[in-house]
């Protein structure tokens, strides 16, 4: 994996294109190239929030519902949470990442 890690409002990120991100997570030019969340065992896309949230379930995570601005999921035996943005036009790759590492052999991103 290469790339620029940017630190900005206490949040540490990857940015596999730095000419491509600008440090708010916005897309410029369009020869960048868009990222797939793909569930591995079904190889199925994760195109909708909708969709993710069943996958989830079925691992074990639970819905949070604290927040009105994001969508939360917890799993008991762990302490990690997963936050994402509730449109999921925002869910940006920073948030795959996120997601796989706390998936193991589940989840993988992929170039679309």
């Amino acid at each position: 994996m290469s790339g620029v890690w940017i630190f900005k409002n206490g949040v540490v990120r990857l940015v596999e294109n730095p000419g491509a991100d600008t440090l708010d997570g916005s897309r410029q030019g369009s020869k960048t190239r868009r990222k797939l969340l793909v569930h591995t065992p079904s190889n199925e896309v994760i195109t909708s929030y909708t969709v993710l949230e069943r996958k989830l379930s079925s691992l074990g995570w639970e819905r949070y519902y604290d927040d009105p601005d994001l969508l939360q999921f917890h799993k008991q035996s762990t302490v990690h949470l997963i936050s994402l943005p509730r449109d999921f036009n925002k869910f940006k790759s920073m948030h795959m990442y996120d997601i796989v590492v706390k998936n193991r052999n589940m989840f993988e991103v992929r170039d679309m």
